[in-house]
């Protein structure tokens, strides 16, 4: 198949009302019928504004994180459109893939 990979990238402490802006793209990327997303930590980054961030043992809200998702066209015109309904602002990168599975599922599930 061919389809779009999307990162999303933010930090741990950024809220969508009241829940973390990451677990709450997660939870939308599910209930769009999307196959799944990863939510991944970071040690350090560079924010757009030029400040680093990192995990340290006081602000563990600084840390950085990223939601990477792989999804067809339609599924990643879906996502956006519903970001943009939102008004969630989100920095992203947006890259064209061929993804798939390998081998056959088991019927011992």
């Amino acid at each position: 198949m061919h389809g779009f990979q999307l990162t999303f990238f933010t930090q741990q402490d950024r809220l969508h009302g009241k829940q973390p802006l990451a677990q709450w793209l997660l939870s939308l990327v599910k209930s769009l019928g999307i196959r799944g997303g990863t939510l991944s930590g970071a040690q350090q980054g560079i924010g757009h504004d030029g400040i680093a961030h990192a995990v340290n043992l006081f602000d563990l809200g600084d840390q950085p994180v990223q939601v990477t998702l792989v999804a067809t066209p339609e599924e990643v015109d879906k996502l956006l459109k519903h970001l943009a309904q939102e008004n969630v602002q989100l920095f992203y990168v947006k890259a064209a893939v061929e993804f798939g599975t390998t081998g056959q599922a088991s019927n011992d599930d």
